[in-house]
């Protein structure tokens, strides 16, 4: 595990972060609900942080432990990191600029631009705005802030490892979206083995699948219901010995079980969540990841930022 990516610097930058983000909550269900049989797990609601996901955590870190210039921050997104690094930097008085691919959801785009950034569209995919934000960091100065690919983004996202012992001491199992791994590498690199992780991924862009299998990171493809969230094109390497070493395993599932756990979080418990907030429970909707009789399961809803839900 990378030196600086330990529990005690996670609890450190926790305490730093509290006064800017919230403690979610964490909703307990039964599986039959969901029409499977009955077993009690827990949903941590990471989809009601501010600006609509976990990535606030790793903003403020970011910016509360970093020299900020005075042409402020930029960040390349496929749409949450992007809203929460603008969110941050509107709370701490920041200028900030966000570059996002065009596969970003019209809903993310509202929010960044809401929060008052400078909204840039770089390319179709998130490769081309990081390329974008990088040219954009060496010719104005601005302070680069990475979506996981960075120690403080690391640290950031372990606070929601810590919050989520503190609150379920007894799981055994917690099921995570991944996308680049900053949440998950956070995550791991808190319970140090001590919770069973697993990773869940879309089928169309399995980054950390075929890095577990390589040995290392390596390019995958980029498609899917969740490509705005769940598509970069490898995984980071410094969160990459963090999963090697406390991530059990990754589980793939399909667009249509992405979308059916969607549909389930509205229809069962009118939860709202992206497809890439839904994905960890999509594994266990579809079966993908089957929990022995004496697992203690929680799931990692992590992000709703989408206009799936309507109000006329």
């Amino acid at each position: 595990m990378s030196r600086e990516i330990t529990p005690e610097r996670i609890a450190g930058i926790e305490r730093l972060i509290r006064p800017h983000i919230r403690h979610t909550p964490v909703l307990r269900v039964d599986m039959a609900d969901f029409g499977l049989a009955a077993r009690p797990v827990d949903l941590k609601l990471e989809c009601l942080q501010h600006s609509g996901s976990f990535k606030a955590r790793g903003a403020f870190t970011n910016l509360l432990t970093r020299p900020v210039p005075e042409a402020g921050v930029v960040a390349a997104s496929g749409g949450n990191h992007g809203a929460a690094v603008a969110y941050a930097a509107m709370r701490l008085g920041v200028p900030a600029s966000i570059f996002v691919p065009s596969v970003t959801s019209p809903a993310k785009a509202e929010r960044i631009r809401g929060y008052g950034a400078n909204l840039v569209i770089g390319g179709e995919r998130y490769a081309d705005a990081l390329g974008a934000s990088e040219r954009f960091a060496e010719a104005s100065g601005a302070l680069a802030i990475h979506a996981f690919d960075q120690p403080e983004t690391l640290l950031g996202q372990g606070t929601l490892g810590a919050e989520i012992e503190a609150d379920l001491p007894d799981i055994t199992t917690l099921l995570v979206a991944v996308g680049g791994g900053g949440l998950i590498g956070g995550i791991a690199a808190w319970f140090r083995g001590r919770v069973k992780i697993v990773a869940v991924e879309p089928e169309g862009s399995p980054t950390l699948h075929l890095a577990l299998a390589a040995g290392e990171p390596v390019d995958a493809p980029a498609e899917g219901i969740a490509a705005d969230s769940l598509a970069p094109k490898r995984v980071g390497e410094l969160m990459f010995p963090v999963a090697q070493a406390f991530v059990e395993r990754s589980v793939l599932v399909a667009d249509d079980d992405i979308r059916a756990a969607q549909h389930a979080l509205w229809d069962k418990v009118r939860i709202v969540a992206e497809p890439g907030g839904a994905a960890a429970l999509a594994a266990l909707l579809s079966g993908r990841y089957a929990p022995g009789p004496n697992e203690r399961v929680a799931v990692l809803v992590c992000g709703a930022n989408t206009t799936a839900v309507k109000f006329d």
